[in-house]
């Protein structure tokens, strides 16, 4: 959705500055045009040829600069935009965009610009807490920037506390929402991903080998898109995706519990976790020890949270079930949609190469209540998730 897009950086002088060329990395991994200008003091820092190499671009600092082809920089560059950035953004350059204070090229540029504006700011934790830059950060997000907010940690000065600027990655993502048409926006989605885990004993459980990517990509570009979203997530290694409510849930009963409690708030349920089918009947209050001969686990079957939301979910909310077969994928998967009252069921094949359990891939069919059968090709599963996305917002339109 994003590639060839302009990115404007604006860098200012605080020590996360050497965090920039990180950052400008990661944009042009995302196919980004960026184009860097910096504050005279953010040049104490980094030096503008390390941000040039890596954008591509010549770095705009000085606003009276005769060393180029003729052009209103600064305007030229506000138009070019499609997001702006500001990373560090330090407590002088909020103040003075909060109060319309151009003095430099970074701040008339930004001054001129109508495309989405993300601020990371960095600082002392005695001026981020102080109530003036509080305040500004208050009335920036009140005109529509979108602030990423600092991390804890150790500063520069020694203190430790709220300050540190966000993590590259973070600002990265968040650059990309910017940039990313907001088609969701008002609508709440529900994301279950990941496992789910039965416990026999304080030491042992039942499972099964989801990594919980799928759903995670499913909740992120969610995000992305402008949907409030809830990530009800079993036990992964995953981190979750910024921007998303997560629900951390260990059992099947706990998943339920959880996308139960949300059925009156939510407008999309996809659910995407492997749930477990069966549970020990007994869980053991000790460790079970290992005796001679074999052992026996009685099992019970966990309730079937996608049938119970199909009979259970109101005109306007839309269920979308993942079904993966080893044998039989399309009667299978089709039988379900039927029975659990699905609107979307999306089909995936164990033995597929590229497709099931870890892959960053996947290969599925979509299936639908009219009886409509749309097979994809291998695709990454952020594409994939958009696609989903795109295939319910087309329903919920009718």
């Amino acid at each position: 959705m994003i590639a060839g897009k302009t990115v404007v950086l604006g860098v200012t002088g605080g020590i996360a500055a050497y965090k920039a060329a990180d950052l400008v990395s990661r944009l042009k991994k995302m196919d980004l045009k960026v184009f860097v200008v910096m504050t005279q003091s953010a040049t104490e820092f980094i030096t503008p040829l390390t941000l040039e190499t890596l954008s591509g671009n010549r770095v705009v600092v000085d606003t009276f600069d005769r060393s180029f082809p003729w052009e209103v920089e600064h305007i030229a560059l506000a138009k070019r935009a499609d997001g702006f950035a500001i990373a560090p953004a330090t407590a002088n350059v909020l103040g003075k965009m909060a109060h319309g204070i151009a003095d430099d090229m970074l701040t008339t540029t930004v001054m001129a610009t109508k495309a989405p504006l993300v601020l990371a700011p960095a600082m002392n934790t005695g001026m981020y807490e102080n109530p003036v830059v509080q305040e500004n950060i208050r009335l920036l997000r009140g005109r529509g920037a979108q602030i990423v907010e600092p991390a804890v940690g150790l500063l520069a000065c020694g203190d430790t506390g709220k300050g540190k600027m966000a993590d590259p990655a973070e600002i990265a993502e968040a650059i990309e929402r910017a940039l990313t048409p907001q088609d969701l926006a008002g609508k709440r989605v529900l994301v279950t991903a990941g496992p789910t885990r039965e416990a026999m004993d304080p030491v042992r459980f039942l499972s099964n080998h989801s990594t919980g990517k799928m759903g995670y990509a499913l909740a992120r570009q969610a995000w992305l898109r402008g949907a409030q979203t809830t990530l009800v997530s079993g036990p992964t290694a995953l981190t979750p995706p910024q921007g998303v409510e997560l629900v951390p849930v260990t059992s099947a009963l706990d998943m339920r519990q959880a996308v139960l409690d949300r059925l009156d708030t939510t407008d999309w349920f996809i659910k995407a976790a492997a749930v477990g089918d069966y549970r020990p009947a007994h869980q053991a209050d000790q460790k079970l020890k290992k005796q001679d001969g074999d052992l026996q686990v009685q099992l019970t079957r966990n309730p079937d949270i996608l049938a119970e939301l199909g009979g259970k979910k109101r005109p306007g909310q839309l269920l979308c079930g993942f079904s993966m077969e080893t044998q039989d994928l399309l009667d299978n998967s089709r039988k379900k949609l039927q029975s659990k009252h699905c609107d979307l069921m999306v089909a995936n094949n164990l033995k597929t190469a590229g497709a099931g359990f870890a892959h960053d891939t996947n290969v599925a069919t979509l299936l639908y209540p009219d009886g409509r059968t749309e097979p994809l090709s291998l695709m990454e599963k952020r594409a994939l998730a958009d696609c989903v996305l795109d295939r319910l917002l087309d329903l919920s339109r009718g």
